[in-house]
């Protein structure tokens, strides 16, 4: 007697990606999140591969298992793949300082993110 299988969290023609521990703030990784919702897939990783923000190649890198996830555990048509979404997460917060004058302290707050991807099958209209 085993355990049920968990159920889906995502519809039957969905797959997604999360990368967590990013070392960057979530308002710049949001910049290159904004730049790939709602297009295809090759279209996305060609404008990740060629975008001049450092974070790009961590979300590329996301975005590749996604559609990995999509072709290989749940049957999905690469070519009809669509980034459905791509949402951005706050993670911990590296607190640092440096001493300022007059005995003050300065605070220097290094954030992390995490960014979710779900890529949809649709089927193109001939």
């Amino acid at each position: 007697m085993g355990k049920e299988k968990n159920p889906r969290r995502v519809a039957e023609n969905e797959a997604m990606a999360k990368t967590r521990m990013l070392r960057t703030s979530p308002q710049k990784l949001n910049l290159v999140a904004a730049m790939i919702r709602g297009k295809k897939v090759d279209r996305a990783l060609t404008d990740l591969t060629f975008s001049n923000k450092r974070v790009a190649q961590d979300v590329k890198k996301c975005l590749q298992s996604a559609i990995a996830n999509a072709e290989n555990n749940h049957n999905l048509d690469v070519d009809e793949l669509i980034v459905a979404e791509a949402y951005v997460g706050k993670n911990l917060v590296m607190k640092r300082g440096r001493p300022r004058a007059r005995g003050r302290y300065g605070k220097i707050m290094k954030p992390f993110s995490e960014i979710t991807i779900k890529v949809r099958q649709v089927e193109e209209q001939a």
